[in-house]
């Protein structure tokens, strides 16, 4: 293992933002197989690539090019998991993971799946698999370096088709599956009132069990290979030799679900302080080491953009073309359906008679065994994901994964060009999955959002639960351009999200039923605080909050103490320190600590157990919002009960963690970030620790915009915004970003973690756009010249 290059790279925070020590810049050439004309890669010294080439084909081919530069391990694994190749490098106990990924793959029309991106994205997927091509080849050749993980696996990187980008499906945020199951199996055991606190629906709507339907007759594992096809990979197996298990925690995975959002703002120029628009964007999602995004520029005739995306496809997905900016957050559109079947061996009732399963029969590669034969079924709905043959019963997914166009973010396509709202509008309306929060602004000082994504019709049930599949629940279509809301030029000078409801207030959505089920609003509700009470707006005041830790939650919950007391002194200790507290999840906080552990791992469940215990197994763990709302709609005194009841044994647990002195306890002793890629169970002990990075105090949690969920069993984060970004359209070299823990996913390099500790502390790295810029900022220029 080669040793950790950390040297040579002096940081220092200044203003919020990150500065390097001038440093010689490095000139390189390189002589590239299947590139057509020279072409210039400049990494700066935060290890961003700005790509400049003559034609938009070589663009993107250099843009896959580099991307298996900078995180070939990451994309091979990527595309072995969506494709269900795992096996094939890794061995037996990936078989059952291999089957299940296959079910999600888009087995549709490729023609219409083409003609569903903007004109020339079918160049930039040809090209960008070209490219990884390409550099996989060097690999092979031995004039590039084999990534580490490689020979921890005793594997090799497998050759891109451009299909691969568009068939994998499984990494795109949809729902509502997950929750379909909750409630049922939370219905079955505790009725309508367990479901009131498990989860509050908006806009209000009462739950209609689905004619045809027993909730009890869903089985807790209906979504095994639903689970298992859209995990990500566990190295367990190929040390333990053992078949990898499905995770069955319906509950732990809603939880992980619900934790992975975003946040995403524009202000018009009317309200900042350059009279430049701000647009500012701060995707949460499962943090780890490489980071899952990565941040790229690209130019070329025709061709400019810089932003961030998913390192195994073309484009990005978020930044800026030099015109308009756009950002993105999860727009909570209801795009599943579980069916339930009455079935008779491969054949289900449907309507007055009986449908057979279509049953492919597909080829499994396994490393160092023969091949497994398996088998895939499907009805006129989706994949089967569960039969049970002694009960004559079965279940599928219908799902816009099935549909032309719904490769996850590659809609963004259509933003590359977008110089107008019009051309934002188009974008929108013809976005796929997931659902999102789209914004915009453009130089000319437009702003606005509009809800984007495929919204099916359903006309005679809400989508809550699962339903039969014989016929009488079926979707009719997908809802009509126009029907999702939008705003261009909002009157309040700015306009944010953050997974919230934010349909209007007139919105008929009893008529169209797009979703009921959304984030709490305690990140939104901060946010818009914050907005509404600054007149001028800064990038550093965006950047401010995009790190804010206060938490609307905790507000709520500590509005409920008035009047509380104790007569054991320290429970009334915590009680004072909480109600002096200014609910900020900061680090350094005592009352932060207190409320947070009291609030998620003893309050809620005892509030369960008092209202609902024979649900408690079935409902997991309930969004904050439905506890907070159901103490707050309870009598003073049974409230005040359960409280009392819950805190001692809060403050048992963090006595246990960090002393009896209540004094000495801090948030940040408990809440951490330390970031472990997968296959590092597989190395030595040294090489396993060069290649984690932290561990570091870190503040906020789930309900503050500094989103930062974490496990319960030791609180580490384990969701939140590894990348955000503060663009000033129009004055693009000012725009500031982060990704954590660093650009490269490669541990030998400085760029691998270069990023963390200022991403820890809520600083950023300058994001340059002008090639004068770009170049002042280099740390090595590539010259590219095709291979003859």
């Amino acid at each position: 293992m080669r040793g950790m290059l950390l040297a040579g790279l002096t940081l220092a925070l200044t203003g919020g933002a990150a500065q390097a020590a001038s440093t010689a810049v490095r000139q390189e050439a390189w002589t590239v197989a299947g590139l057509n004309e020279p072409a210039e890669l400049i990494v700066d010294r935060w290890g961003i690539p700005h790509i400049y080439a003559r034609n938009t084909r070589d663009a993107f081919f250099l843009q896959g090019y580099n991307a298996a530069r900078d995180r070939l391990w990451q994309i091979d694994l990527w595309r072995k998991r969506g494709l269900g190749r795992l096996s094939a490098s890794f061995g037996p106990a990936y078989v059952d993971q291999d089957r299940a990924a296959r079910l999600f793959l888009y087995r549709g029309d490729m023609a219409a799946e083409w003609a569903a991106y903007a004109p020339d994205a079918r160049t930039a997927v040809e090209a960008f698999a070209s490219g990884i091509n390409a550099y996989v080849a060097e690999v092979r050749a031995g004039t590039k370096p084999l990534p580490v993980e490689f020979g921890l696996t005793a594997s090799q990187p497998e050759d891109w088709s451009a299909q691969d980008v568009l068939r994998i499906r499984s990494h795109a945020l949809v729902s509502n599956a997950t929750q379909e199951l909750a409630r049922a199996r939370t219905l079955c055991a505790g009725g309508a009132k367990a479901e009131k606190l498990r989860r509050r629906l908006e806009p209000t709507h009462e739950v209609i069990i689905p004619e045809g339907l027993d909730p009890c007759d869903v089985p807790a594992d209906v979504l095994k290979d639903y689970l298992l096809g859209t995990a990500t990979v566990s190295f367990d197996p190929m040390k333990t030799a053992k078949l990898a298990a499905a995770p069955l925690d319906i509950a732990e995975t809603v939880d992980r679900i619900t934790a992975e959002g975003s946040n995403n703002w524009v202000i018009a120029g009317s309200r900042t302080a350059t009279g430049r628009p701000i647009l500012a964007n701060d995707p949460h999602r499962a943090v780890g080491a490489p980071s899952l995004r990565y941040i790229a520029h690209i130019e070329a005739p025709g061709l400019s953009i810089i932003g961030s995306g998913e390192p195994a496809a073309p484009g990005v997905s978020f930044g800026h073309n030099g015109r308009a900016a756009f950002g993105l957050t999860i727009f909570a559109i209801d795009q599943e359906d579980l069916y339930a079947y009455q079935t008779d061996g491969d054949r289900y009732r449907y309507k007055d008679g009986w449908e057979p399963m279509t049953v492919l029969r597909e080829t499994i590669e396994v490393k160092g065994q023969a091949p497994r034969e398996v088998e895939l079924r499907f009805t006129r709905h989706g994949p089967v994901l569960h039969a049970d043959a002694a009960k004559k019963r079965a279940f599928a997914l219908r799902t816009v994964w099935n549909q032309p166009g719904m490769s996850g973010y590659f809609a963004s396509s259509w933003l590359w060009g977008a110089k107008s709202w019009s051309d934002f509008e188009k974008a929108s309306q013809g976005w796929g999955a997931p659902s999102l929060n789209l914004i915009y602004a453009d130089t000319d000082g437009t702003t606005g959002w509009a809800a984007s994504g495929v919204a099916p019709v359903r006309a005679n049930w809400d989508g809550l639960l699962p339903v039969p599949g014989d016929g009488r629940y079926e979707w009719a279509g997908f809802q009509p351009a126009g029907v999702l809301p939008s705003v261009k030029n909002p009157k309040t000078g700015f306009f944010a999200t953050a997974n919230e409801m934010n349909l209007p207030a007139d919105y008929p959505n009893e008529q169209y039923k797009i979703a009921f089920e959304y984030g709490d609003r305690s990140r939104i509700d901060r946010i818009t605080e914050v907005l509404a009470a600054t007149p001028k707006a800064t990038l550093a005041g965006s950047m401010a909050l995009q790190n804010d830790n206060v938490s609307v939650n905790s507000r709520r919950l500590t509005a409920m103490l008035v009047g509380l007391s104790s007569p054991e002194p320290r429970v009334q200790q915590a009680i004072d320190l909480m109600r002096a507290w200014n609910n900020s999840m900061s680090a350094d906080s005592a009352p932060a600590a207190i409320a947070e552990v009291w609030a998620v791992k003893h309050l809620a469940p005892s509030l369960i157990q008092t209202l609902a215990p024979e649900a408690a197994t079935a409902m997991g763990i309930p969004t904050q919002n439905a506890i907070l709302s159901t103490l707050e709609e309870m009598a003073p005194a049974d409230r005040a009960a359960i409280m009392l009841k819950s805190l001692p044994p809060a403050l048992d647990e963090l006595s246990r963690r960090m002393g009896p002195d209540m004094s000495t306890w801090r948030w940040g002793r408990l809440h951490h970030a330390r970031f472990e890629p997968a296959v590092a169970v597989l190395a030595d002990p040294q090489t396993a620790e060069q290649m984690s990075v932290g561990p570091l105090q870190t503040g906020g949690s789930g309900s503050t915009p500094h989103a930062a969920g974490y496990r319960f069993s030791d609180f580490r984060l384990s969701a939140g915004a590894t990348v955000r970004v503060v663009l000033d359209v129009g004055a693009w070299d000012n725009s500031m970003a982060i990704n954590a823990p660093g650009q490269s996913a490669d541990p030998a390099s400085p760029h691998y973690r270069d990023l963390f500790p200022l991403w820890a502390a809520g600083s950023y790295v300058p994001l340059r756009y002008t090639r004068p810029a770009v170049e002042a900022d280099a740390e090595t220029i590539i010259r590219l010249t095709p291979k003859r």
